[in-house]
């Protein structure tokens, strides 16, 4: 008889996404996807791009006033929104 190495799915999905060099832009992925749910849906109706560069996070916003207003709070939505990911993806925020 032999030895049977179970192993879960999701472990087994997480290390070929590694090894493959997935990992990364699919984090980065989830994490735009969560910029409305992170920061609410008052800020997500005034939001018009969000990207990542450089493990940099660019928001753009329609509203001078609330650019100002995030920016105070930026380092704040960087740990909420590696905490919603579940890893560190970005290390700042910009706000345009």
């Amino acid at each position: 008889m032999f030895k049977r190495r179970e192993q879960a799915i999701g472990d087994l999905i997480l290390r070929n996404l590694r090894a493959q060099g997935l990992e990364t832009p699919l984090l980065q992925k989830r994490l735009v996807e969560a910029w409305p749910t992170v920061a609410g849906e008052a800020i997500a109706r005034y939001t018009t791009d969000v990207r990542i560069y450089n493990q940099t996070l660019f928001v753009r916003l329609s509203i001078p006033a609330l650019r100002a207003d995030l920016s105070m709070r930026r380092q704040e939505f960087v740990r909420r929104l590696n905490e919603y990911v579940g890893s560190q993806v970005i290390a700042d925020i910009r706000f345009n």
